[in-house]
């Protein structure tokens, strides 16, 4: 480059810092918030010299990013040294500069901060085989860093929240990564934080590259209907805003409509027409105080009719995530449904911003508050987490203690419990602490006897009953029973020590029975190589150690098979070349999303079982295109199936689908039971079978009917078929039973 061009270059690219700085600097003016310029200055202008070369996938300056995830952290409202962490969050991972240079630039805490974002490469990963074991292992840290300073994760999401706005750049297998990534760990962390701005538009940008086509559908049905939708919430906010005047209340009123993902939930996971959802208008109220906030829902109620059972009061008892709201579903004159929010200024600032409004820094606090409190589940989570040794479980765990659907249910004392929807008592239990759920004899759930695989619902009082016995302890199939990884790994830590000679034989026994079911044969010398070379790679120090942790479940055999089965071939039959597709199992190029369905023409397509006939592997089945929500799964047998061929736009949506040759999945499938009354002991004969058959059973209905005999609908877990079969013939060999069939229900 001549000097002219070099001089011309350098004034450029001081132009494009100016305007980026620039551009910082107001948005922080514009927060009314007092801010260290200085050292933002400073931080901005060594994160800007840190990336020089430095592109992004839409080829633009890398200094870009960091100053939009800062302009996220000023619209949270954190602090001088949040934002300086966000400005200098990557230069750790992605240029020469040290922990060490920005701690002695700007002190250990911002240090701290930078360090917690960091990535995993900074770590030794060379034992970790896939990129699961590695996001587990990034997942861990970030928690970890986490529980020390909630910044960690502000920080970390506004990252996570630019880079999903500039995710049309990057390649779609790195899209799907990203969105699948975001909606199981990162937008379910900014719920339980309370982040509803974060979360929401989290969801709503991974939707769109995770279902376009649902999210193209959602998105046109609420934008035909927008000026429509402006004028149903203008009039009632004014009709509202009236009648508040009259009585002397003054308030601030907002209309907002519900998220694509939110209306997209409701129409994928409740099968429900858009037309259906009650909540997609909501009009907010927001008022000075508590009070007010009742007397507020009391003129609604009197202006409007409620909807029965759509009341909700999370002032008297918030969510976990601090969330406080009055919620009512009411219908107005135009008999159109929509929800109020009632609320005060406080908790709505709480509602947008979580844990983000209310931090300890913020007020210079010290010690253990209530907002510590707040955050245990983070402590509880890791906790749960310590004594398995299997990195991909430990991912799989977060994941499902992390989902956004909560329960809330109640000690006898009163103590909120909150655990993730499909929780039973035994999680209730070890929630409450290892020792209660280690003597657990029963359960009572307002004040009637359940069986231990109840699942509590939100509301209810659940009282454990417990044995002081010393030998009493937790049953094996409790780990296929509990929803929480707290419980599965305090389960599993039980056994660990109570129960270590009976593990080695259990885990040797059912390592020995697996190798000869899948032929893996070996001479003796073999054998003690080879399990002690397997007991090294899953990070056990002893072959006892590895048949422990095979036992007490630990370590999940079924997973590391496959593996196992390689390295045999690969080493101990080569002289026969088999051909890996045959002995590993077959994994289809197409299927629907985790659902074991292989769909004909189409990929990374979201895939749901039709409950009108719930197929299950083995059956004969076909794809119907749904409006909004996938493809759903019928039986070829199915009367709406058959009842759709009747129609010629209806066939057009029939897609040929087959099941994958490999279905990781358990389904539901619901039976008919025809018996003689017997005097009331078929419940407890079927029971019995169903558990000796560990089969678990979903739901259970029985009734007398007019000729004497007694009906009974029962839904149970299987495999597939084979499995489903297998019960029936089982139950039809009881005594007294005259018929079993398969439902469609």
């Amino acid at each position: 480059m001549s000097g002219n061009g070099h001089k011309r270059g350098t004034e450029r690219r001081e132009m494009l810092m100016a305007a980026d700085l620039k551009y910082l600097l107001d948005v922080i003016e514009k927060s009314g918030r007092q801010y260290d310029i200085e050292k933002i200055k400073s931080a901005y202008h060594l994160a800007e010299k840190m990336h020089e070369g430095q592109m992004r996938s839409s080829g633009e300056p890398y200094i870009i990013h960091p100053v939009e995830v800062a302009v996220i952290l000023v619209g949270l409202g954190m602090d001088s040294d949040t934002l300086v962490a966000g400005l200098l969050h990557d230069v750790v991972e992605d240029t020469s500069e040290t922990l060490d240079d920005i701690e002695h630039a700007y002190g250990h805490n911002i240090a701290q901060l930078v360090d917690g974002v960091t990535k995993i490469t900074t770590l030794d990963i060379t034992s970790l085989d896939s990129k699961e074991q590695q996001q587990a292992e990034n997942v861990r840290k970030m928690l970890l860093a986490m529980s020390q300073d909630i910044r960690v994760i502000i920080i970390k999401l506004a990252d996570r929240l630019h880079n999903l706005r500039t995710l049309q750049y990057r390649p779609r297998h790195k899209q799907l990564a990203k969105a699948r990534e975001t909606m199981e760990v990162y937008a379910p962390i900014a719920h339980r934080l309370g982040i509803r701005a974060v979360k929401e538009e989290m969801e709503d940008l991974s939707l769109r590259y995770l279902d376009p086509i649902a999210y193209s559908e959602i998105e046109t049905a609420l934008n035909s209907k927008k000026d429509e939708r402006l004028g149903f919430l203008e009039k009632i906010k004014g009709q509202i805003n009236d009648r508040m005047s009259k009585e002397g209340n003054t308030i601030h009123l907002e209309g907002r409509v519900k998220s694509v993902y939110g209306i997209y939930r409701k129409m994928y996971l409740q099968g429900k027409a858009f037309e259906e959802i009650y909540d997609i208008y909501a009009v907010r109220i927001i008022v000075d105080t508590v009070f007010e906030c009742y007397n507020a829902l009391g003129i609604i109620h009197d202006m409007y009719t409620p909807l029965p059972n759509r009341f909700k009061d999370y002032i008297s008892t918030p969510k976990p995530n601090m969330y406080q709201s009055l919620h009512t579903t009411v219908i107005g004159k135009e008999g159109i449904p929509f929800e109020v929010q009632i609320r005060t200024w406080e908790m709505h600032h709480t509602a947008e911003y979580g844990i983000a409004a209310h931090w300890k820094y913020k007020a210079g606090l010290q010690g253990k508050d209530k907002l510590e409190e707040r955050l245990e589940w983070v402590r509880h989570l890791l906790e749960a987490q310590q004594d398995s040794e299997d990195v991909e479980d430990i991912l799989s765990s977060i994941k499902s203690d992390l989902v956004p659907e909560e329960v809330f249910v109640f000690t006898p004392k009163g103590d909120v419990i909150d655990l993730p929807s499909g929780s039973t008592v035994i999680d209730f239990a070890y929630a409450i602490h290892s020792a209660v759920g280690n003597s657990m004899i029963g359960a009572k759930v307002d004040g009637r006897i359940v069986p231990i695989d109840y699942q509590v619902k939100t509301g209810q009082i659940v009282e454990i009953a417990t044995t002081k016995s010393q030998a009493h302890g937790p049953n094996r199939d409790w780990l296929q029973i509990v929803k929480t990884s707290e419980a599965r790994n305090k389960i599993r830590a039980w056994f660990k020590k109570e129960k270590k000679e009976e593990n080695i034989a259990q885990g040797k026994a059912e390592i020995e029975r697996d190798f000869k079911r899948d032929g893996i044969n070996l001479t003796e010398e073999q054998y003690d190589q080879f399990i002690l070379e397997l007991a090294h790679r899953q990070h056990c120090r002893t072959v006892e150690e590895f048949y422990a942790a095979v036992g007490y479940g630990g370590i999940s055999l079924s997973k590391i098979l496959p593996r196992i089965k390689e390295d045999y071939l690969r080493r101990y039959r080569k002289e026969e070349k088999p051909d890996l597709k045959e002995t590993l199992p077959k994994r289809p190029v197409k299927r629907g999303a985790s659902s074991g369905v292989i769909v004909e023409g189409y990929d990374d397509c979201l895939v749901k079982f039709a409950r009108c006939c719930n197929p299950v592997p083995g059956d004969a089945i076909i794809g119907f295109i749904t409006r909004g929500y996938g493809v759903s799964i019928h039986k070829q047998d199915c009367p709406n199936i058959i009842g759709a061929m009747k129609d010629d736009e209806n066939c057009k949506r029939l897609v040929q689908v087959q099941w994958a040759s490999y279905v990781g999945e358990s389904f539901k499938a619901t039976f008919e039971v025809v018996s003689e009354d017997h005097h009331g002991t078929l419940l407890a004969d079927v029971s019995v079978q169903l558990a000796n058959m560990r089969v678990p059973i979903h739901e259970l209905n029985a009734r007398k009917r007019k000729d004497g005999n007694v009906q009974m609908m029962i839904t149970v877990t299987v495999t597939g078929l084979d499995q489903l079969n297998l019960v029936i013939k089982r139950i039809e060999a009881i005594k007294g039973v005259i018929q079993v069939h398969r439902s469609g229900k």
